[in-house]
Parts: structure tokens; C-alpha cells; sequence
């Protein structure tokens, strides 16, 4: 089973001036998937696998702004039959595949958030590493 392809439908962003204030700002990311059906790729010989649409949103707590971004997953397995009759029967991945497609999109999706993030002047979604002095012995 694997992730082959990836590409970005949609990209919302906005940040609320209003809301700004010297509180604490409590990032939150959430992947979820609406939708799946199967479709052929030619790239790969006219091979079937999994479309999954899916939308992925940061928000800020207080409400301080916002950032969506919407587009499809494609996935290759070896039973695309079954997880499409579990999706349709219960909105469910099964949690193999699940655990695999959503750390991908964290990974892919939170780049790209981290970049709108400071292009708005908003937290970045993740701790930033930061270089400190060195202690004296």
C-alpha cells in the first residue's frame, strides 16, 4: 500500500486583526477525508486506485484566523474493493492505511501551512526549532 500522488485543489487563508492580542495562541491541525471513489491512473498503466478528497484546516484558538487547504490523495492497494465498501459502509478507513495517510498529510499539508502562517503573521502550526547560546562550564 502507498501514497501516489498528491495534489491541492483549493488553499483558504485569512487572519482576524480584531482578534489579535497578547494572549496565548493555541495552534490546532485536523486531516480529514470526505470522499473516496476509485479511479484509473495511466501513468501507471491504467492501474486503479483510491481517489480520497480531503481537507486539512488549522485554527487558532482564540479565533485569530484560519487556514484550509482542500485537494485529493491518491492510494495504491492491493484490495481497493474492500476499502471502498468500508468507506461507504461506515466513513471509515481501515487503521493501517488510515495511520499512513494521515501522517502524510501532516507532513505535506503542515509545510505549506507553516509558510501561509507567516506569510499572515499567524503561529506557525509547529514548535520552530530555536538556537541558544551555549551554557559556561
Amino acid at each position: 500500500m502507498t501514497i501516489v500522488g498528491l495534489s491541492l485543489n483549493s488553499v483558504e487563508a485569512r487572519r482576524d486583526r480584531e482578534q489579535m492580542s497578547g494572549a496565548e495562541i493555541k495552534v490546532n491541525s485536523v486531516p480529514r477525508i470526505n470522499d473516496m471513489r476509485e479511479v484509473s491512473v495511466p501513468s501507471l498503466g491504467s492501474k486503479k486506485v483510491l481517489s480520497m478528497d480531503f481537507e486539512f484546516v488549522t485554527s487558532y484558538d482564540p479565533k485569530v484566523g484560519e487556514i484550509k487547504i482542500g485537494g485529493d490523495i491518491l492510494y495504491l492497494t492491493d484490495d481497493n474493493k474492500a476499502m471502498l465498501k468500508q468507506w461507504e459502509k461506515e466513513k471509515k478507513i481501515p487503521e493501517k492505511p488510515s495511520l499512513e495517510i494521515l501522517n502524510y498529510l501532516f507532513r505535506r499539508c503542515l509545510i505549506k501551512v507553516s509558510v501561509i502562517a507567516e506569510d499572515l503573521q499567524l503561529p506557525p502550526p509547529l514548535p520552530m526549532p530555536t538556537v541558544k547560546p551555549k551554557a559556561d562550564k
